[in-house]
């Protein structure tokens, strides 16, 4: 996980209070929170003279079952462990379980961060 900067306590577990606010470079973003449905992609400048490819919406999936991975269309999302509410949302996450055209997968990729959607079979 990234350093999100200084501990607020000390080595002898005194506090430490901040001597600013974040600066501009230090400011998060809203999650991507992708859901099911048609593709819709978003370009993100990002740090280093990058680009990130956020899905905000997918309804494909490629899905590694053993030697071969076959593209898949999903369904629905059947489970997800980082937030039960986002299973009632149809949000896609990495580690959740997703309803597909060969079968139940769990997502190993993150969608909002890479733009796709890479998942194994789960029987």
């Amino acid at each position: 996980m990234k350093d999100q900067g200084r501990s607020p306590r000390k080595r002898t577990g005194g506090r430490r209070r901040p001597n600013h606010k974040k600066k501009k470079h230090e400011l998060g973003t809203e999650s991507t929170e992708t859901q099911v449905g048609e593709p819709k992609l978003k370009v993100v400048d990002s740090r280093g003279n990058t680009q990130k490819v956020r899905a905000v919406t997918t309804d494909i999936a490629s899905v590694a079952d053993g030697a071969t991975t076959h593209e898949a269309t999903i369904e629905n999302v059947v489970e997800n462990p980082s937030n039960p509410n986002y299973a009632r949302r149809n949000i896609i996450t990495k580690g959740a379980i997703i309803d597909t055209s060969q079968g139940r997968a769990r997502v190993t990729s993150r969608p909002g961060q890479d733009g796709q959607v890479n998942a194994v079979a789960v029987e």
